[in-house]
């Protein structure tokens, strides 16, 4: 039974890392950092840890520069890309050996409100079963709020992967807080408890799925994958993948999915997704 008393909790000094992954995109991370800036750490141990994947447009500059007022900062460059789940793993190593209790895994291209980090660290310690929790999240900003994220389901038939909500305007029919099947990567909590059974993101999908798969490993041994609507975030989509329809979008959807299938479907839905897949190699757009 999740429980949902954060108004009660007292939080104590936890500590939490926020990982934001970056790659040629100074703009975006100027906002992000100008948004984690007017975070509520009341109660908290806070670190924002921002990870560059090899830019070359003077993003790395920018932020190696950068402090924040309420919260201990930290610069990380790779190097290299590593893709979405190689450097957010450079942050999550440090995270655990920080002996952090909770790190946020957020995309550069989302809005936090200000009490996102009290409230979704305090969700985690009224629940300690719960492995990973996403919060709702929205389309970026505009007239009316269009759900992006309320959940995540998993067609195990044909394996796809689906938002619960999305594009349906919020009209609270998805307030309750709900197991789901997967997480979203564009911004969740994870106790930190849970890498030491479960492994890391996984590096081999480099882009795409790496959190479905996380969400079915954390399930596996024992924990809870939960959407938390009583937080609200707001994405830009794809922004920081070259945009829905590119073609590094498309290849890694294809190739991870292919991946993931491999790992968790039956046998004969095996056959028919290699079968898909090569169909979508040649003939697909």
């Amino acid at each position: 039974m999740v429980k949902d008393n954060t108004k009660n909790t007292l939080l104590k000094k936890v500590k939490v890392s926020i990982i934001v992954l970056t790659i040629n995109s100074k703009e975006m991370l100027s906002n992000m950092l100008s948004n984690i800036s007017k975070l509520y750490t009341s109660g908290l141990n806070a670190k924002c840890i921002v990870v560059d994947n090899g830019s070359t447009d003077g993003t790395a500059d920018f932020a190696r520069k950068f402090k924040l007022p309420n919260m201990n900062y930290e610069f990380i460059e790779t190097g290299k890309n590593l893709g979405f789940a190689g450097g957010n793993n450079v942050g999550i190593r440090k995270s655990l050996k920080n002996n952090d209790e909770y790190v946020v895994v957020v995309n550069d291209d989302v809005v936090l409100e200000k009490d996102f980090l009290i409230k979704m660290v305090g969700f985690m310690i009224d629940n300690p079963k719960v492995g990973i929790a996403s919060p709702k999240i929205y389309f970026t900003k505009k007239d009316k709020e269009v759900i992006w994220y309320a959940g995540g389901n998993i067609d195990w038939d044909n394996i796809y992967t689906s938002h619960r909500g999305v594009d349906e305007v919020d009209k609270g029919q998805f307030d309750k807080t709900i197991q789901t099947d997967s997480a979203s990567g564009a911004c969740m909590i994870i106790n930190n408890q849970v890498f030491g059974e479960t492994g890391l993101l996984d590096e081999g999908f480099y882009l795409y799925w790496e959190d479905a798969d996380l969400s079915q490993r954390v399930k596996r041994n024992g924990y809870e994958v939960v959407y938390y609507p009583k937080v609200k975030v707001w994405h830009k989509v794809s922004a920081s993948a070259g945009g829905i329809g590119s073609k590094s979008n498309d290849y890694f959807l294809i190739r991870n999915r292919l991946f993931f299938t491999m790992r968790y479907a039956k046998t004969r839905t095996k056959l028919a997704v290699l079968k898909d897949t090569f169909k979508l190699v040649f003939v697909g757009r």
